[in-house]
């Protein structure tokens, strides 16, 4: 037996181990006061670096942490430490970016239904704008100027499938069509911005090679094209996130080899004839750099066992237990099925 309540398969090399003895968390506890949360460090940075060096054959790359998956200053501060920037969707993320260390196109600025304040405070910033809408563009005009570079969030609609977390993308309220994106760009050009970006976010939590690399081709034409018909030679592509991880025994985790050497393919086989051998790479990762680094710790308050009615195929009691805990160290449901194993019983 492993942890209490878990059988380790034989051979399986995504076994999911507790990194902390039962002392050793008892311990923990005893200095700190529940609930807390608890991160490994040294796995994060290692995590971060398997991503980069997925990338390594790029012009250049950048990783924008997806600080609404984890807004703790002291993780972007790491994670900047090692080379990445953030991805922001709120004054506070841009806030804790700058307080991290972050500083100007290292911060990329994508939401919906923005509040000019937040375009102002990005602008303020130097932060790269990323609009999901085009009505946006003459709104953050208006109100807060334009950026020194902009993108558009390219919404591909029924080609590409989606998954039951991010949603099908022909559904989705965020991002632009692709008649909108060359329509955004034009009137971009004309409003006088000189740098730009292109960015789409389409898959979630994601362990196929082929979805990553069916996003780089959708995002390689289109900035092929951008520059055929508009003249627009974009300095990034910013293939989003949905670098996923294997929840359960069964699973396998993300081949970061095979998605490298097949995004450089399609790179060398798509950018490189367009003009567009120096285009950089971006994403905006998240749970595949702290996902399987990070763990609450919630502690029984109050254990209760209760009889009940009985018959031969069920047990006369049941046992519950009460967590001291808040909001923030329970799992949303909607994800419980997804959750790590094991869960570690300290009784």
């Amino acid at each position: 037996m492993g942890e209490e309540g878990f059988t380790p398969r034989e051979n399986n090399m995504n076994e999911k181990k507790f990194p902390l003895t039962k002392e050793e968390t008892l311990r923990l506890i005893e200095r700190y006061p529940t609930p807390f949360h608890l991160y490994d460090e040294a796995k994060i940075r290692a995590n971060f670096r398997r991503l980069r060096e997925t990338f390594a054959w790029a012009p250049s790359f950048r990783e924008h942490f997806a600080v609404k998956a984890l807004p703790n200053p002291r993780i972007v501060q790491i994670l900047h430490e090692d080379g990445a920037g953030t991805d922001c969707s709120s004054t506070p993320e841009l806030i804790i970016s700058a307080a991290a260390g972050v500083k100007g196109e290292e911060i990329m600025l994508t939401s919906n239904d923005t509040p000019y304040e937040e375009f102002q405070k990005a602008i303020e910033l130097g932060a790269v704008i990323n609009l999901d809408d085009l009505s946006h563009l003459d709104y953050m005009a208006e109100h807060a100027g334009l950026p020194n570079l902009l993108c558009f969030r390219y919404n591909p609609g029924n080609l590409v499938e989606g998954n039951d977390i991010i949603g099908k993308p022909v559904e989705a309220k965020y991002g632009l069509t692709r008649e909108q994106m060359f329509e955004g760009y034009r009137r971009a050009l004309e409003m006088g911005v000189k740098r730009f970006g292109v960015h789409t976010m389409v898959i979630s939590a994601e362990l196929r090679t082929e979805a990553f690399l069916l996003t780089a081709r959708l995002m390689f034409e289109l900035a092929a094209e951008l520059k055929e018909k508009l003249g627009i030679h974009v300095e990034f592509v910013n293939l989003g996130g949905g670098f996923g991880i294997p929840y359960r025994p069964e699973q396998d985790g993300i081949d970061y080899d095979a998605v490298g050497a097949g995004i450089e393919r399609l790179y060398n086989e798509i950018m490189r004839p367009a003009g567009l051998g120096d285009v950089g790479i971006r994403t905006e990762s998240a749970r595949g750099i702290t996902g399987e680094r990070a763990g609450s710790s919630p502690q029984c308050s109050m254990r209760r066992t209760r009889t009940r009615s009985t018959s031969a195929s069920t047990p006369a009691w049941r046992t519950s237990c009460a967590l001291r805990s808040t909001a923030p160290t329970i799992i949303l449901p909607s994800s419980a099925r997804r959750m790590h194993l094991p869960t570690t019983s300290m009784m």
